[in-house]
């Protein structure tokens, strides 16, 4: 008598002692003539390791899927550079950008701000040039970060701040499109973020360039962005 076993995850494919002569095929294991008792006792095992695996693959698949908890990146909307942007655009993103902020703080998901310092052009602490224009709904409490490089992530305490407010998915709004947006924006899969750019409400000194990046790299609106923020549990 010989007896076919389909090969599956029970046996995988380290050699079984227990067998006298074990035959390897492609597709199958062939089990050699052996005393019934120990036959029976091997189809057992085989039966309750498939009826019996612990948990499901579906359980599993739940356990393993990261759960959603995002930040709202707003990046560089300082005074000394939105005088660089056409009046346009800047103001349809001032005012998505207060969407947003609302949006994210509503929910109760962190608005954390990056700035940068630009001695050569007086964009330094303290000065007007530096602040976020009085219109943008940021609060005194909300996360600063500020930088020296087009990166929010260079040089800076930005990946501690996000991990400490727990957040594993950004959204990054702001300027410029084509600098320090992008360059965040790349800048956070070195941590291993999962990381979008937002339509409209990003804006760069030309406004085809914009429009060519949020082609480029798939920005997300309003309505995908309030339908994963309102599917994310806190």
């Amino acid at each position: 008598m010989v007896i076919l076993l389909r090969r599956h995850s029970y046996f995988g494919n380290k050699p079984m002692n227990f067998l006298t002569s074990l035959i390897n095929h492609d597709n199958f294991l062939i089990l050699m003539p052996y005393t019934m008792k120990k036959r029976i006792f091997l189809i057992g095992l085989a039966v309750l390791s498939v009826i019996i695996p612990g948990k499901s693959s579906s359980q599993d698949q739940k356990e393993q899927k990261t759960q959603v908890k995002p930040a709202l990146l707003v990046i560089d909307i300082q005074n000394a550079f939105l005088n660089m942007i056409p009046e346009r655009e800047k103001e349809t993103a001032l005012l998505n950008i207060n969407s947003y902020i609302e949006l994210f703080r509503s929910h109760g998901y962190p608005v954390i701000c990056i700035y940068h310092i630009s001695k050569e052009y007086g964009v330094v602490p303290g000065t007007d040039q530096f602040e976020f224009p009085a219109s943008v709904l940021i609060k005194p409490d909300d996360p600063k970060v500020v930088k020296t490089y087009a990166d929010g992530f260079n040089k800076t305490d930005l990946n501690k701040v996000i991990t400490e407010k727990g957040s594993n998915t950004l959204f990054l709004c702001g300027l410029s499109a084509v600098g320090c947006v992008l360059a965040t924006w790349l800048g956070s899969f070195n941590y291993d973020y999962k990381a979008f750019l937002i339509k409209d409400a990003i804006m760069s000194h030309n406004s085809e360039y914009t429009d060519n990046i949020e082609v480029m790299f798939d920005a997300v609106n309003y309505d995908v962005v309030k339908l994963i923020i309102e599917n994310s549990e806190k």
